[in-house]
């Protein structure tokens, strides 16, 4: 061991708090803490700058755990650095961040050590990681966030962020692809301030990972535009010091840092097995590993009085001239620059740029009308004019989504313009998705764009977004069989019942160009939720808004858009999207032939299920059982708006390669077969 006594002492302080949460918890990872202590320890004590005083710092490293299994490091860190809690609110609770009694209340209900990281819950935790390979795409994330607010603020005062992001990853994050487009992008964009951390171990949950994994990790970095490091021994901390000041001076590339490991370290019977991995060493074989630790074999829970404040103490005074001169800069930028000052409040507070919703766009009557996808790329343009650090893009599709940038100083993110905002993710939706949850964790306010076909690529990162309460803005276009002749793989069927499915997550599917402009702003609004906005492909009427109601009723979810003249429908149509126009165009047959009908547009299930139950009432009146829901997508939860007796125009099968009408006409999305299933249901009535 190459580090003082004390240093030791707290490594194994580390380790001993891993293995006995564990223990107590009867489940969990121990190995990984074990083995990876001396690294997690020398990242925090000699590098990270990080004041403990200060963990919403804006300027603070960042410290990724996307080995999230092994999350008694991270807490263990947090115990030993003595980081206040900080609130919902943004202000100190007077608690600690992780105390000793959450540690031993480590995977229990409510406590504040999870079984993987969770961002909002511990102060602390950069992002929530546990899917292996969502940490690595988060960081890239959050380097680049760095560059872009690196451009933006830091002016001749002083450096307003210079921060690096420093990742511990293992064998399951470098299996996961997510973590290959991720390091793709950042090779790309030469991130030299990112360095992922990568444990070596060779264990996996079936036992040595040349069960499965043969590559030359470090070979497929260097190509993919990194610099590589290794050290031989994890608990060589000088060799990892020596690696990290590279990193450090390394202003070109990324830098990936293999680190050979020893899973369960220390442990006599399980040390490089998966014995060690994922369950408790067992009450004997701790004994015995603390004991060839030096360490009292009946203790439990035991931090050392010499160790409580080492960490914390090495911290504050390497991290704490930082901080006071970050201040001092802060303070210059206030007094020379108050619009960026102002900005930058702003955004540490999630709040949007004054009056920004007066931006949005309003399209004037037209029956031949505009595909969503281009209307929403015409209202996107204008708000992001009013919110400057609104960015994002497409994975190699916008001139398909329509959401690029395109007015003057938007520019494009590149590794020699990092001020630029509109974003190139290349063919990667995976990590597209995990990316912006890196982005809005950083401050910014992200938006992504790919055909919702392609959801399934992104349903991890999107899942995650909503478990973190990011309000990050997920545009999908090519919403249905209307792609046409593309054919079945390129028309989503089930991809809105997926979305609609994550909790949290608000899915928006406009009927028109008014909606579309309703949809973004209601988007942009969100604080702690996720959106979905849901684009047509083929253009679609824009309704006169004299004749049918506003288009701000999207605000509550679902809202009547055209009703039977004495309030009294017999059929009620329900329609989201582009088959909100179909149901009007019924709608107005229906009347020529004196049947009652009522339009109802329903672009947000989540926004009208939160309505009180007299205003849905009024919307779908429970007396109203003639019901038709109208939705090129498939059937699933479709019952609770038509009930038992109503009837489903909806897709039941994948679609066909053919011109649009013909799919239409084939799968029934038209005028005279709604006419047709709604006079059925009127006459029910």
């Amino acid at each position: 061991m190459s580090e003082q006594p004390i240093d030791r002492l707290c490594i194994d302080t580390i380790r001993t708090l891993a293995m006995d949460a564990v223990q107590k918890a009867n489940s969990g990872h121990p190995g990984t803490p074990m083995a990876l202590a001396p690294v997690g320890y020398t990242v925090w004590k000699q590098f990270l700058k990080y004041h403990p005083e200060h963990p919403d710092w804006p300027n603070r490293d960042r410290f990724v755990l996307s080995v999230g299994h092994a999350s008694m490091l991270l807490y263990s860190l947090l115990h030993l650095a003595g980081i206040p809690e900080i609130d919902a609110d943004g202000k100190r609770s007077g608690k600690p961040a992780v105390s000793l009694d959450d540690i031993k209340a480590f995977r229990q209900l409510d406590s504040k050590t999870p079984g993987h990281p969770e961002y909002r819950m511990t102060t602390g935790v950069e992002t929530t990681t546990g899917p292996l390979g969502q940490g690595c795409g988060n960081s890239v994330g959050m380097a680049m966030a760095e560059r872009w607010l690196a451009e933006r603020f830091n002016r001749d005062g002083g450096p307003i962020f210079d921060y690096k992001v420093y990742v511990l990853c293992g064998d399951g994050d470098m299996m996961e692809g997510v973590s290959n487009e991720a390091a793709s992008v950042a090779g790309h964009l030469k991130l030299s301030n990112l360095c992922w951390i990568y444990d070596n171990n060779t264990i996996s949950i079936e036992g040595h990972t040349e069960l499965a994994f043969s590559e030359d990790v470090a070979m497929r970095f260097r190509g993919l535009g990194w610099n590589t490091l290794h050290v031989k021994d994890a608990n060589d901390t000088a060799a990892l010091a020596a690696a990290i000041e590279t990193f450090k001076k390394t202003g070109d590339k990324p830098t990936l840092i293999v680190v050979d490991s020893v899973i369960g370290y220390g442990s006599p019977n399980k040390h490089n097995t998966a014995a060690a991995h994922g369950e408790p060493l067992g009450a004997d074989e701790i004994k015995l590993t603390k004991k060839a630790y030096g360490w009292p074999e009946d203790s439990s829970f035991l931090v050392p009085d010499e160790a409580r404040h080492v960490l914390r103490d090495a911290m504050i005074e390497r991290a704490g001239p930082a901080f006071e001169q970050w201040q001092r800069n802060y303070d210059k930028l206030k007094a020379s620059e108050p619009t960026l000052y102002d900005e930058l409040q702003r955004m540490r507070q999630g709040q949007m740029p004054q009056d920004w919703a007066r931006a949005e766009l309003s399209f004037d009557a037209d029956a031949k009308g505009i595909a969503t996808r281009e209307s929403g790329g015409k209202v996107l343009n204008e708000f992001a004019k009013a919110v400057p650090w609104l960015l994002g893009g497409s994975a190699d599709l916008s001139p398909s989504t329509k959401t690029n940038l395109k007015f003057e100083g938007a520019g494009s993110f590149q590794a020699k313009s990092y001020g630029g905002r509109n974003l190139h993710f290349g063919v990667r939706e995976h990590v597209m998705g995990s990316i912006a949850n890196g982005l809005a964790l950083s401050y910014l306010r992200p938006y992504t764009s790919t055909f919702l076909v392609f959801s399934d690529y992104m349903k991890p990162p999107i899942r995650l977004a909503s478990i973190m309460e990011l309000p990050v803005i997920f545009v999908f276009t090519h919403d249905s069989i209307g792609v046409g002749e593309d054919g079945p793989t390129h028309q989503p069927i089930e991809h809105l019942s997926a979305l609609r499915g994550i909790p949290g997550l608000i899915v928006l599917r406009p009927g028109d160009a008014n909606e579309t402009a309703e949809a973004w702003k209601l988007a942009l609004a969100q604080t702690h939720r996720p959106s979905c906005i849901v684009l047509t492909r083929q253009p679609l009427p824009t309704l006169d808004r004299k004749k049918y109601a506003a288009a701000s009723g999207l605000n509550r979810g679902g809202y009547v858009l055209a009703d039977a003249e004495d309030g009294k429908p017999d059929v009620i149509l329900i329609g989201t999207g582009s088959e909100v126009s179909l149901c009007i165009e019924a709608h107005e047959k229906l009347k020529a032939s004196g049947i009652k009908s009522r339009v109802v547009s329903l672009p947000s299930w989540e926004i009208y299920e939160q309505q009180d139950a007299a205003y849905r009432e009024s919307v779908l009146p429970a007396a109203v059982t003639g019901r038709v829901a109208v939705e090129q997508a498939g059937p699933l939860g479709w019952d609770r708006y038509v009930g038992n007796s109503g009837a489903k125009l909806v897709m039941n099968s994948f679609g066909a390669s053919a011109p649009i009408g013909k799919l239409q006409a084939k799968f029934g999305f038209t005028v005279d077969n709604l006419v047709k299933l709604a006079t059925e249901q009127a006459s029910r009535q």
